[in-house]
């Protein structure tokens, strides 16, 4: 196990050098952003997949009824924080004015129709936020995460006191991780 304390040494880079061509990259986190596929984008082409769960409700369609909900009446709904993340979190905002979301976002989008799938916890229950990542010759897990974002990359300053992720690269402590992974991927119930 290696301790990532996001100072001197940074998730991103770790996973920069550890992403091989053909990996598979699973993450259960509270948020993705564009500016987390900015940062990763060159490794992030050599993956052959990325399976990405939303560990609370996000981009859930609401329950559909006869009824009208006062929900549909207002004015305005605020997206919720998860969900806004999307394109920049409150943190990442020397990179949104670096006005270029669009064409970050663009090139995120195409990249996200080639190699990825998202689903959401659909559940009230929470769920542990961890990363794998699944190669030819090894198998690593990255655990606790808050979210897929460049502050949890370390590569942009957030308002955490400490912001330490455990490395697991050994064949046991990573397997299992990314067995609970698959569990929940495949649990229709759940997500």
């Amino acid at each position: 196990m290696q301790i990532i304390d996001n100072i001197n040494s940074l998730w991103g880079d770790d996973l920069k050098q550890s992403i091989k061509s053909g990996a598979k990259l699973k993450i259960a986190a509270s948020c993705f952003s564009i500016y987390a596929y900015e940062a990763l984008k060159k490794e992030l082409e050599k993956v052959e997949s990325l399976e990405f769960i939303f560990t609370a409700p996000a981009f859930v369609p609401n329950e559909v009824s006869d009824k009208i909900s006062k929900e549909r009446k207002e004015f305005h709904i605020p997206k919720q924080q998860r969900e806004r993340s999307l394109y920049g979190s409150d943190f990442e905002i020397q990179l949104k004015n670096k006005l270029t979301q669009r064409a970050i976002a663009k090139e995120c989008a195409e990249w996200i129709r080639r190699k990825a799938k998202f689903r959401s916890n659909n559940t009230k229950a929470s769920m542990q936020q961890f990363a794998c990542l699944n190669t030819k010759g090894s198998k690593t897990a990255y655990t606790p995460l808050h979210g897929f974002t460049a502050v949890d990359l370390g590569y942009q300053q957030g308002d955490a006191v400490s912001n330490f992720i455990n490395k697991f690269d050994d064949a046991s402590s990573a397997a299992t991780y990314l067995q609970l992974f698959e569990q929940i991927w495949n649990d229709g119930s759940m997500l």
